[in-house]
């Protein structure tokens, strides 16, 4: 028998016994990051079905020309066929004017039944939504080294944009309306002018936690009590002791999480449709779902909202241990901008003193609080991987960090006599480090930068130091470059994701005023206000009669200037050895809005998807619009980001890609439009990767150059293995995932068989289908899912239950009748074919018998 201990036993000790192959740095080679590549990787089977689904029906929402009542119409008859076919769900949201359809819970085992109702396009998953956890920090504001990053602080001093007249939706955990930076009131007349409660403060959709409550109890006070929204509103336009990106926007306040835990997409898209009707200008979304499509009901209904005037900005996601393909919805959106996170310039560290100059430290992990007074001598020690002869009693260690663990140092030099130990890196800048454990004899660890180290040893003996209770701004080792916890993409249909980044690590905000008013918080949560608020003041630029502009900028084109402005990163895992960071990371790069406001040059499409490189080199046009006073010779260059090999797990790759231009040079009329031939050669390794870079149009007028991001995919799309898994998935089995022994009576979800699969990427069509043992022949359909979405771990897994009961020809049910019989399950690829058999994955069940009493 194989129960689900067994079967988590099994993977974990397959991942103990795994060898690492080695890699080699070079072109050709992957490149290996100074620090590992973080992973959320556990190896214990997790089963992360959804309990809600979305049901789209044929008919157009009204946004896309629908009228209400034909919708409302539609709908009806969808429950009234439901309860026709005495199929058990509950609705929870109907949608009509960004989406048609409904948001229900119902079982697996009667998703089927629902898919067969007439009218029913498609079902998608609801997805639970988490909003990142926060904490208050009692350090002075900082946001302003995040406003300099992106030149927000030069848009407002120097060309005099705060978003004023600009009314900018924040759909979050609401908004501390009476907090002063944020104006102090709600409703007209407040810069909180509108808003809306759809949850109420109990509400939580993580069914893991004590506090777990499902049920929605809306009202129309979007008051904050969880920090977050109240957070990314002050990143956006807090005016007071901290100053926003936008400090004049009026807001709207959308609150779809209640004061802990989580909410679901499909509150989200109710929310989106009020915030419509409320006419905003700008919607930011610090919020999303992972692993999803821009098919996914939350980007389409964005993108139509984009389609109907309203700039759309949306976190792409805080998955990047989940590996690639991990983008989030809306952000995923084909209109949405979705945005990428950077680490603050700036940092606040707690510090002692050595001869007048303060060393900044972070404690690590597991390791006892230094002390915050005293005085001691620090001895050099080396690496101290080796028990240590020197006599370090009452004493400071400082080792040099590398060859064995900090747990091994810390042990070697604390067994001398040490009091405490410091660790200087061997890579520039601080770090967080870990002792895997408490130690034995516990004694304050804690990491300095290798500057500070070098210093330290500089100095004359006896090297006295003290220690401090006080913190002051340190440059971030990380900052610029892409935050650790920042999601992959590209997009499951291998559109260019993230857009563009903005700083989202370490960022200094307003909070409630009963939580401390003020907390520094990191999530692309963070950079997403940036975009947002950047948006407002390009809004604003825009409406001025006096601001010389393009012939016009649409709500969809919006993104394709902040892209042509943006200044592309270092890779984050070596910036000294010269690589731009991934494409398919940070997008376009750190957003300019300075320059955006600035530019006279703007290039269209701001991105290129370029697909697989199945078709070899693939040519495009690009359109440039000179809207200066003269005209304009640009040079054409370009420039590659690395390449990462993997589809759950990355490796990192130089890159070969070649760009070619129809012309080396083109000169623009002033106000006029010329357009270009590019061909991308897509690079040779590595095997089903991810690969982009950069075009490059240099001004000879010595003005900022403008780029155009491009990425694709390295071979052939279709090879990626969507049913690959090395654990025995997937799995026939009981509702206790045992194999079964007996028949099936199917009297209730404890007696229905169960497929357990696990999907290591993203499908086009997920489908069950029964067929009789004997015969060999179909009995129809049981299940099938467009745009299905993928596991967040190589050991996660979705479960379905089959009742009996089958489609087969027009959507007719039909109840399979005692007997013995197997389920196939096919899986059509990202893009593939389906008319191609190539591009499908199958796997068949054993055979197992169905005996109702």
């Amino acid at each position: 028998m194989k129960t689900k201990l067994l079967r988590a036993f099994l993977i974990i000790t397959m991942l103990a016994i795994g060898v690492v192959p080695a890699v080699s740095a070079g072109e050709g080679g992957p490149i290996v990051p100074l620090e590992g590549i973080p992973s959320a990787e556990t190896g214990v089977i997790t089963d992360e079905t959804p309990h809600q689904w979305f049901v789209e029906m044929s008919g157009a929402p009204v946004a896309d020309g629908n009228n209400q009542l034909s919708v409302k119409s539609e709908q009806q008859k969808f429950r009234n066929d439901a309860k026709k076919e005495k199929i058990e769900y509950q609705e929870h949201y109907s949608y009509d004017s960004l989406w048609n359809g409904f948001s229900v819970s119902v079982t697996t085992s009667e998703l089927g039944k629902l898919s067969r109702i007439p009218g029913v396009k498609a079902i998608y998953p609801v997805m639970v939504v988490s909003v990142p956890q926060t904490a208050p920090s009692a350090v002075d504001p900082e946001l302003y080294t995040a406003l300099a990053m992106t030149g927000a602080d030069v848009a407002q001093s120097e060309l005099g944009y705060t978003g004023t007249g600009i009314k900018v939706a924040v759909m979050d955990t609401g908004i501390d309306y009476n907090h002063p930076d944020l104006g102090g009131c709600f409703g007209a007349g407040c810069r909180v002018a509108k808003g809306w409660d759809f949850v109420g403060d109990a509400y939580n959709a993580d069914d893991t936690s004590p506090s777990y409550n499902p049920v929605p109890t809306p009202d129309p006070d979007p008051d904050d009590c969880g920090g977050h929204g109240t957070h990314v509103a002050g990143i956006i336009g807090a005016n007071g002791a901290v100053k926003g990106v936008a400090p004049e926007v009026t807001f709207g306040a959308y609150r779809v999480f209640g004061c802990a835990g989580s909410t679901t997409d499909d509150i989200m898209l109710a929310a989106m449709e009020r915030a419509y009707k409320d006419k905003m200008q700008v919607l930011n979304m610090s919020i999303g779902s992972p692993y999803e499509w821009p098919q996914s009901p939350t980007a389409v209904a964005s993108s139509r909202l984009v389609k109907k005037g309203v700039v759309v900005v949306a976190s792409i996601g805080n998955n990047g241990t989940n590996g690639l393909y991990a983008a989030g919805a809306p952000g995923l959106g084909d209109q949405v901008i979705g945005v990428a996170s950077f680490d603050n310039t700036n940092v606040f560290l707690p510090y002692f003193e050595v001869n007048g100059a303060k060393i900044g430290y972070v404690t690590m992990t597991f390791s006892p609080a230094p002390p915050t007074s005293g005085t001691g001598e620090i001895v050099d020690v080396g690496l101290a991987c080796s028990p240590l002869a020197v006599d370090l009693t009452g004493k400071v260690a400082l080792a040099a960090r590398g060859t064995c663990s900090f747990a091994l140092k810390a042990t070697n030099a604390i067994a001398a006599g040490a009091d405490a130990v410091l660790v200087s890196n061997n890579a520039p800048g601080v770090f967080n480090g870990t002792l895997g454990a408490p130690l034995a004899n516990p004694k304050p660890v804690v990491g300095i930068s290798l500057a500070d180290g070098n210093f330290i040893r500089a100095q004359t003996a006896p090297i006295m130091m003290t220690w401090t209770d006080q913190m002051f701004s340190a440059p971030s080792p990380t900052g610029g470059l892409i935050s650790s916890f920042s999601s992959y993409g590209l997009s499951p249909d291998l559109a260019l994701k993230p857009d563009i980044g903005a700083p989202g690590g370490n960022i200094y905000s307003t909070y409630p005023l009963e939580l401390g008013g003020y907390a520094t918080l990191s999530g692309t949560s963070m950079s997403s206000p940036h975009v947002a608020g950047a948006a407002a003041l390009l809004l604003q630029a825009l409406n001025q009669p006096s601001q010389h502009w393009f012939r016009h900028v649409d709500a969809d084109e919006v993104r394709d200037v902040l892209q042509n402005n943006a200044d592309p990163a270092m890779w984050w895992g070596a910036p000294s050895l010269g690589y731009l960071d991934n494409v398919h990371r940070q997008g376009a790069g750190m957003l300019r809005i300075d320059k955006a406001i600035l530019a006279t040059t703007r290039v269209q499409p701001g991105k290129l998807s370029l697909g697989d490189s199945m078709k070899g080199p693939i040519t495009r046009e690009l359109e440039i619009e000179n809207s200066g006073e003269a005209d304009v010779t640009y040079d054409l260059s370009f420039e590659n980001a690395l390449s990462t090999g993997g589809v759950i797990t990355p490796d990192f790759w130089d890159s070969d890609a070649v760009v070619t231009f129809d012309v080396p040079s083109i000169t623009v009329p002033r106000h006029g439009e010329k357009e270009i031939e590019v061909t991308i050669t897509p690079p040779t390794y590595p095997v089903k990767g991810q690969y982009g870079g950069y075009i490059i149009l240099t001004p000879r007028d010595g003005s900022p150059a403008s780029r155009v991001p491009f990425a694709g995919f390295v071979g052939d799309y279709q090879s990626i293995e969507v049913l690959a898994n090395p654990y025995g998935l997937p799995w026939l089995v009981d509702f206790n995932w045992n194999d079964p022994v007996a028949p099936f009576t199917l009297v209730d979800a404890l007696n229905m068989p169960y497929v357990v699969v696990h999907l290591d990427h993203q499908s086009r069509i997920f489908k069950l289908e029964a067929f009789n043992a004997v015969t060999g022949k179909s009995v129809g359909k049981i299940l099938q899912l467009d745009y299905m979405i993928r596991n967040s771990t190589s050991s996660g897994v979705f479960e379905f239950a089959w009742d009996g009961t089958t489609t087969i020809k027009k959507n007719k049910v039909y109840t399979v009748p005692n007997g013995q019989y197997y389920i196939k399950l096919s899986v059509l690829k990202a893009l593939g074919n389906s008319k191609n058999p190539a591009d499908w994955e199958t796997w068949t069940s054993p055979v197992f018998d169905i005996a109702r009493p």
